[in-house]
């Protein structure tokens, strides 16, 4: 457990410190959407395609990883609906209940990667980005376009179109092109992404830990404290349970499972304010998974006997 939680704990405590400086004013505000963009479209991309290309990936069992990923976001999908009549929300605070039901904190969840499972565990986690980033979000599109204050119906070729060009999935794609051709990272080009990608965990938390809103935490009520519990408890033992049934490996058990139990992404702010969600209740959503995902990560981890 102590080994777990001193591996853990630099990564929260830089969300804490991220969320003290944009309290204390110590940067300009202006700043943090600047730290946003660039973690999501230049450090991030680079630390997955870096990863990626190099791996390993024809050890890797590949058919259990996205069954078993797959698999939790569909089951948590449908168990979400399920729950629709004995939530008794609005239509648009459904569609954040559905965000928060599978939307996960790529930013966290590659920085525990790092951190508790080591290389291997990265490029686990990076196949899960690439698989999980274009499912949920189609599915979280549909239900904000279904379900939100909006008379907004998407088509599927600009839904798709959007989804592809995500920058966490093209640098995922890409790097198993490279991967699976032979090239792996290029000269020159490769330690130069590497050494970008570098920035990305720690100027991700902070912005993570900036994005925080406490008051809006408060507001929580009963929905928001269903989707904690579904998000950071049942998801993760779904997880666990098909990785038991599909025989996967320790590592790549492990790496699925502590992914399936991210509290929510902040982008999930973003989607439910454009298309008529329920804003606030997603902000409750998104900080108190985070600030409750400090206590049950550690906990997942040494049940998954991490370490």
């Amino acid at each position: 457990m102590i080994a777990i939680l001193s591996a853990l704990l630099p990564t929260f405590a830089l969300i804490v410190l991220g969320y003290v400086l944009r309290q204390r004013r110590f940067l300009p505000d202006t700043f943090w959407p600047g730290a946003e963009k660039l973690t999501y479209f230049v450090t991030f991309p680079a630390l997955l395609f870096s990863n990626t290309a190099k791996a390993d990936l024809g050890s890797l069992p590949l058919v259990g990883i996205t069954s078993a990923m797959l698999g939790t976001i569909a089951i948590c999908t449908v168990l979400i609906m399920i729950l629709k009549p004995v939530l008794k929300v609005s239509p648009a605070a459904f569609s954040s209940l559905v965000q928060g039901a599978i939307r996960p904190n790529t930013y966290i969840g590659l920085a525990v990667a790092a951190a508790l499972l080591g290389t291997s565990g990265l490029t686990v986690t990076a196949l899960c980005v690439a698989l999980v980033v274009p499912t949920v979000n189609v599915i979280s599109v549909l239900a904000c376009a279904h379900w939100g204050d909006n008379d907004r119906t998407p088509g599927l070729l600009s839904l798709l179109r959007d989804v592809c060009k995500n920058p966490l999935l093209v640098a995922c794609v890409l790097g198993s092109l490279f991967n699976v051709s032979g090239l792996g990272l290029p000269p020159v080009i490769g330690p130069f992404l590497e050494v970008l990608g570098r920035a990305a965990l720690p100027i991700g938390l902070l912005a993570v830990g900036a994005g925080l809103d406490l008051k809006a935490a408060r507001n929580a009520g009963v929905p928001v404290g269903i989707s904690t519990f579904g998000k950071l408890a049942i998801s993760p033992a779904i997880a666990a349970g098909l990785c038991f049934a599909l025989g996967l490996p320790t590592i790549e058990s492990a790496a699925v499972v502590l992914y399936a139990a991210l509290p929510c992404s902040a982008s999930a702010y973003v989607l439910a304010r454009l298309m008529g969600g329920d804003a606030q209740m997603m902000a409750s959503i998104i900080t108190v998974h985070t600030l409750v995902a400090i206590i049950t990560m550690p906990i997942i981890a040494v049940l998954m006997h991490v370490v």
